[in-house]
């Protein structure tokens, strides 16, 4: 489950380290909050039910590392949070930069 490689190996610049503890932070928030999906659109959803503010996390870790950051963040989310929270993660974030849900 790339926990050591996680422990040992981190795909940002160490500059970059407080900006992506505080999105995973934010996420963890916002999946134990409101969840990343939603049954109807309104509130912080978009018209697909998913969170905006999650994808405009996904956008920045985009941005700032690419595809490997979004996966290891991912990783750290669903281990903070549950398995079901990290699939509608997946869901959420479909589309935003290469992710693929």
């Amino acid at each position: 489950m790339n926990v050591l490689q996680d422990l040992f190996s981190k795909p940002y610049a160490s500059h970059q380290q407080a900006e992506v503890e505080k999105l995973i932070t934010d996420l963890i928030r916002i999946g134990k909050q409101d969840d990343f999906l939603s049954e109807r659109p309104g509130g912080g959803f978009n018209i697909q039910c998913r969170h905006v503010r999650a994808i405009e996390i996904g956008k920045r870790l985009h941005e700032m590392g690419g595809l490997p950051l979004m996966e290891y963040v991912y990783r750290r989310v669903r281990r903070k949070t549950s398995r079901s929270l990290g699939e509608h993660l997946q869901y959420a974030w479909g589309g935003v930069g290469t992710w693929v849900a």
